[in-house]
């Protein structure tokens, strides 16, 4: 007999809500729930494949213990005995920062790997903390931490009331939106332009989204930058300048128009390959349009000057008047946020605070690049240890960093390494001990992250749709036994960390003279939180301190975890609005438009001006079918035009005398591989373009259903030694590549 249930889709950022058909313990159906306040029915195929996902057969289910060279399968507390004695061995011997931490894209779609992955790291003590971050989004959050003093303070495009959109490197309709977090972003977009607003897209290749778009600029990759620059540079020349209310918060505006000046829509054109009078017209258009938001992605980021073109993008939106206004770009505010402190100076945000070993890598929200940790474990230096084990938490770091194959073998040769992974995959297989946690099904879910993001406040929590399966364990708890055999409490009861946490939480609460628990006794408070578990209890007590919290009945209206469970549905907590200045945290107080590292950096960006590719560059792209690496042993989901393909424009495959369907070796600095050629005039000319996430090919993995077509790893073309160096965030595209074709 089946039934329905209710699950947030964690498979993407849009975070749609889900009805899910449940015969026994298999989920068999997933459709859009139309009551849900924030996605209103909306589900893409990846959330219509949620079953599939959820029921893959190549799910370890057992932990995964490494004897005598293999993985076999062993008991919860083996796993974790040998964890401990692997983890606490290497930090005794060699100390804290000989044990490296990988965490991966999928940590922040679980309610898991937002809660336990900090108590991690602080436990450990360790600086070798890396991300997927610096493969995707760091320059955003670098940028705004200059900027806002914050660096998660990330403000958002208001899409459903704005009258014109700027969008660069960012293709919505099938990446469902980034560091946005928007339900139907395709449908907002044609909801923009049927209310007679107007959509920019500037972007190498020809995508859905930028078919659909008023305009497409197909500007030369790396170099937006640049054209932001050039527009900014055309809204001071122009008197077009107009911050509005935004004035009494900002501070250095005339060092910005000084800092600009050079970039005229000219002096970039032959970079950009962007003609000087269609810049001039941008940026005119921007400055007339009654309201207007300018967003870029990872297409803008993971380039040479991701951080100044993430800035950019802000500066455009500042200079507007746009900024922190309806229908511009906004600072969303999420139920779990923290109380809202008072505004006024703050300790501000700072870059390099200690670097990486080898290459004197600077730290970047308390990170290294993702593209050192292969030196950082096969280098020896006079600078301390190299790393001697390693922890991945939902991390492909092989397919997913640069140079994969130095990586593969670096892995090989750690002293230890435990994974947390659903399966044995490109990375996973050089672990000691792999750790499984249970399909999405039988896990709770709320959005800590992407609301943080979102186009609309509002606020979701569902419960498991299905039991969890005998001998399963809950990923919370497998992070929290995690975090105590890291940490040398091995054996302790997992509910020793939520208890740590809350208390500490509680306890610097009473302390803050704007919070509304102020002066209240902790223990009394963490006796008064509700839930079935210790992370719906810390979910609770993050409620209720929040923004709109009851305060633990100060506010009897307000938010709690059992007021959100009385809405399986959610509950909208309204548009965006206002916010200004109480996010931001710099030193001044003020929004900081040109702090130094900016500044040291953009004679850099100057450089730029005179350099051009003239071979072939490549870049990325993704599909709405898959998410980076771990999506592809679902065939519901492969297949079509979900294959890995190298994208030519006909003249370039004209002039190099490529065929449809041929074979063609790609070579650049990290190595070669070769992919079938696809012919098409939606990329460029001078543009190839390969997706992420493939190469399913090693052995040891039990990936069946991608083996059966691995395509090849874009990253293994790179050498993981391009980075933005404010950011540390790699540089997946504009690289150059020289095609050469198989006989």
């Amino acid at each position: 007999m089946s039934r329905t249930a209710l699950r947030i889709c964690p498979l993407c950022e849009a975070t749609c809500g889900l009805t899910l058909t449940v015969e026994g313990t298999r989920v068999t159906g997933a459709r859009g729930d139309r009551d849900d306040v924030f996605s209103k029915g909306f589900i893409c195929p990846k959330g219509a494949a949620f079953g599939a996902v959820d029921g893959d057969p190549d799910r370890l289910r057992t932990p995964l213990v490494r004897r005598d060279g293999e993985l076999r399968e062993a008991t919860w507390e083996e796993a974790f005995d040998a964890v401990a004695a692997g983890i606490r061995g290497v930090v005794e011997r060699y100390g804290a920062n000989s044990v490296g931490v990988v965490l991966g894209n999928p940590n922040v779609h679980t309610m898991a790997g937002a809660l336990y992955p900090p108590v991690l790291l602080a436990g450990l003590g360790t600086r070798s903390v890396f991300t997927a971050s610096t493969v995707d989004q760091m320059p955003k959050h670098v940028s705004s931490g200059l900027l806002y003093g914050d660096a998660n303070a990330i403000p958002v495009p208001d899409l459903d009331h704005t009258d014109h959109l700027l969008l660069l490197g960012a293709n919505p309709l099938e990446s469902n939106g980034s560091l946005c977090t928007a339900p139907d972003f395709p449908g907002k977009l044609k909801a923009l332009k049927a209310r007679g607003g107007t959509l920019t897209v500037v972007d190498p290749r020809s995508t859905r989204t930028a078919r659909l778009a008023d305009r497409h600029i197909a500007v030369r990759p790396g170099t937006d930058a640049l054209l932001l620059a050039a527009m900014a540079q055309v809204l001071f020349e122009e008197d077009l300048v107009d911050t509005g209310e935004l004035t009494p918060h900002l501070q250095g505006l005339d060092e910005l128009r000084e800092a600009v000046r050079d970039f005229t829509p000219e002096a970039v054109a032959a970079a950009c390959d962007v003609d000087a009078s269609l810049t001039r017209t941008l940026a005119r258009e921007l400055a007339a349009a009654p309201t207007a938001a300018v967003y870029g992605r990872i297409g803008s980021c993971t380039v040479p000057h991701g951080t100044l073109a993430s800035w950019l993008v802000d500066v455009l939106n500042i200079l507007t008047g746009n900024l922190d206004r309806p229908g511009g770009a906004l600072f969303p505010q999420a139920a779990t946020d923290r109380t809202p402190r008072p505004a006024g100076p703050s300790h501000g945000f700072a870059l390099g605070r200690w670097h990486s070993r080898v290459s004197q890598h600077p730290e970047a929200k308390g990170e290294l690049p993702l593209s050192a940790l292969a030196e950082e474990i096969d280098t020896e230096t006079s600078e301390g240890e190299p790393i001697r084990a390693l922890i991945a938490v939902a991390a492909n770091p092989v397919l997913s960093a640069p140079d994969g194959d130095r990586l593969d073998k670096a892995l090989g040769s750690l002293d230890f390494m435990v994974s947390v992974d659903p399966y044995l995959n490109e990375t996973s297989r050089h672990a000691h001990v792999v750790l499984p946690p249970p399909p999405p099904s039988q896990s709770p879910h709320h959005d800590f992250a992407f609301n943080t993001l979102a186009v609309r406040n509002q606020v979701r929590y569902t419960r498991p749709a299905v039991p969890l399966e005998p001998g399963r364990m809950a990923e919370t708890e497998i992070l929290s036994r995690l975090v105590l055999a890291a940490t040398g409490m091995h054996g302790a009861d997992p509910s020793a960390v939520d208890d740590l946490v809350i208390g500490q939480t509680l306890g610097k609460a009473v302390k803050e003279t704007h919070s509304p628990v102020h002066g209240r006794d902790p223990r009394e408070l963490a006796a008064l939180l509700q839930g079935d578990t210790g992370p719906e209890r810390r979910l609770d007590m993050m409620l209720r301190l929040g923004p709109y919290g009851d305060g633990f009945g100060v506010r009897p209206d307000g938010l709690s975890l059992t007021k959100l469970l009385a809405h399986p549905h959610g509950i909208d907590l309204g548009p965006l609005a206002s916010r200004l200045p109480q996010p931001l945290k710099t030193r001044s107080g003020k929004v900081e438009l040109l702090p130094g590292p900016i500044a040291d950096d953009l004679p850099r960006l100057r450089e730029a001006l005179r350099q051009r590719s003239e071979g072939l560059v490549l870049i990325g792209r993704r599909h709405l079918r898959s998410n980076n690496s771990w999506m592809h042993n679902v065939p519901a989901l492969t297949g079509g035009t979900n294959r890995c393909t190298l994208h030519i424009h006909p003249e370039d495959a004209q002039d190099l005398r490529l065929a449809d369907g041929q074979l063609v070796g790609i070579k650049g600095a990290g190595g070669a591989v070769t992919a079938p050629v696809e012919i098409t005039d939606t990329v460029r000319r001078g543009v190839v373009s390969l997706p992420h996430g493939w190469g399913h090919d090693r052995p040891g993995t039990r990936l069946r259903h991608a083996a059966q077509d691995p395509g090849v790893n874009v990253n293994q073309l790179l050498d993981g030694t391009l980075l933005d160096p404010l950011s540390g965030n790699a540089v997946l595209n504009g690289v150059p590549v020289e095609l050469i074709a198989s006989p």
